[in-house]
């Protein structure tokens, strides 16, 4: 049995260091007013610990499978949560118009952040005299964009199928990094719209619970805090909590039972030089899975099944597997080659964070009503993940009132539907690419959304017309203790 306990002490590490996390950001006053997630903290903490040898018997790769499936577990628990009534949201407006502004933001982000850093580790080289394969800048897009799961993914297969030396660990890197940009620079922009009262849902501020991180008693010792779901299978039969990771691992199971058959099908074959045992491999689980879950919940509301589903339970599900995901990442960095490749790998994420955020901004200003919170969440996803534009997005929406969380379970399908020859095509077969066929693709791409926008404007202001306005406002739920008189957008469109 003692085998056995490995990786039960790994993901027990992961919680502690979450646990600890949360209680220096509790204690220590900077980090406290600066707003960080327990998750980062811990993350950090974890990986000095690891670099200076002080849990023995543990490495950063015990933390990398950990940190994949919880990458995975945080997308499909999303993608199950099912679609909340629009009396519960705050700001009405079109969720796929909404979904398609972020989408927009993120597949410009896609290919411009994969040609400067390209760009970026081949001028490195020219200046510097050194040797850096040029795909260890183009990575940076899958470790931003993307995250740590795509990350390891792309990189593992970059490394195993192209002998691009460290793929993988670099594509991690890039993605603790861009956790890190995320909060440094998307933190202070929220909580500047926060103290300017810019946010939909005024119920969401920067009180005292939000700083402590914890919420506080009251004079009789009781907690005042929002309630975590409803029970939908009675205790004495299944925990409910039981009953909806029950449902995950439907799922999951699913998922490895449809790549196991398509593998059989496909075999070796590789159409017009495509290998697609790559994009049928288990390293693109989390792909799959999303469409499995997506389908999954189509068929429990279809069959009048999803009171047997509780979404708050399912939210939480999404928050601690994002949780754990980030912490597993910044805990699965290899200090020697974070140290050998220290000085570029720092230039090329500074020069994505700029480009994203320009682009975020500008994109969300133009996105009218409940554009500070899809700037906040486009530049978190931008440079982390899903769950990191979540995290951001929950300083401004605390409970999830507005329609940008349903947005955002949109915005996942979207880009990759609109992506789908970048992510399923030429992402995992980038090295057998030239530089210049690189640049033209992934380039290209960037410039094709971008003429889009003009059209995604003119899409969104003929939506704002007297008729819809109107019928809008009275379907519309009005912001808790908004000021009605404070302006959002001075050209707003419809969202």
């Amino acid at each position: 049995m003692h085998d056995s306990f490995q990786g039960v002490i790994a993901f027990a590490l992961l919680a502690l260091m979450l646990w600890l996390g949360s209680l220096l950001r509790n204690r220590i006053p900077l980090l406290r007013m600066s707003l960080v997630p327990a998750s980062i903290v811990g993350g950090v903490l974890g990986f000095a610990l690891l670099s200076f040898d002080v849990l023995p018997g543990y490495s950063p790769g015990d933390f990398t499978t950990l940190t994949f499936h919880f990458f995975t577990l945080s997308f499909m628990s999303l993608c199950l949560t099912g679609r909340a009534p629009k009396s519960d949201q705050l700001g009405g407006g079109s969720i796929v118009r909404g979904g398609l502004w972020m989408t927009l933001a993120w597949s410009i982000s896609l290919g411009l952040q994969g040609v400067i850093g390209y760009l970026m580790i081949t001028g490195y080289d020219a200046f510097t005299g050194s040797d850096i394969s040029g795909w260890l800048g183009a990575i940076v897009t899958h470790g931003f964009t993307q995250g740590p799961g795509q990350a390891l993914t792309y990189g593992s297969i970059w490394e195993n199928e192209y002998g691009v030396a460290n793929a993988a660990q670099v594509g991690l890197i890039y993605a603790s990094l861009g956790f890190l940009m995320a909060f440094v620079v998307g933190i202070p922009v929220a909580r500047r719209y926060l103290k300017k009262g810019l946010n939909a849902n005024q119920a969401s501020r920067l009180d005292a619970s939000f700083r402590q991180g914890f919420y506080a008693a009251d004079n009789d010792g009781e907690v005042t805090s929002p309630t975590m779901g409803r029970m939908v299978s009675h205790p004495g039969n299944l925990d409910s909590l039981a009953y909806h990771l029950g449902l995950l691992a439907v799922a999951y199971v699913l998922t490895h039972l449809w790549l196991t058959f398509m593998q059989g099908v496909i075999g070796n074959a590789s159409p017009y030089g495509i290998q697609m045992n790559v994009l049928f491999s288990h390293n693109l689980f989390f792909l799959h899975g999303l469409g499995v879950c997506v389908l999954m919940r189509m068929v429990i509301d279809r069959l009048g099944f999803s009171h047997r589903v509780d979404d708050e339970t399912l939210k939480r599900i999404t928050g601690s597997s994002v949780d754990f995901m980030v912490v597993g990442t910044l805990m699965s960095i290899q200090f020697a080659v974070l140290y050998a490749l220290l000085l570029p790998v720092l230039l090329v994420s500074v020069a994505v964070t700029a480009a994203s955020l320009i682009g975020c901004v500008l994109i969300g200003r133009m996105s009218g009503k409940l554009g500070y919170e899809r700037v906040v969440t486009s530049f978190g996803c931008c440079c982390g993940s899903t769950g990191t534009g979540l995290l951001l997005l929950r300083m401004m929406d605390a409970d999830f009132s507005t329609s940008v969380p349903k947005e955002l379970a949109f915005f996942n399908l979207a880009i990759v539907l609109v992506n789908l020859p970048i992510l399923m095509v030429f992402a995992p077969i980038v090295p057998s690419l030239t530089g210049g066929s690189y640049l033209l693709i992934f380039g290209g791409s960037a410039l094709f959304f971008t003429a889009c926008l003009p059209l995604m404007w003119f899409w969104s202001r003929r939506g704002a017309s007297p008729l819809s306005s109107a019928w809008k406002s009275s379907t519309r739920v009005p912001a808790i203790g908004a000021a009605s008189s404070k302006p959002r957008f001075s050209k707003g469109a419809a969202s």
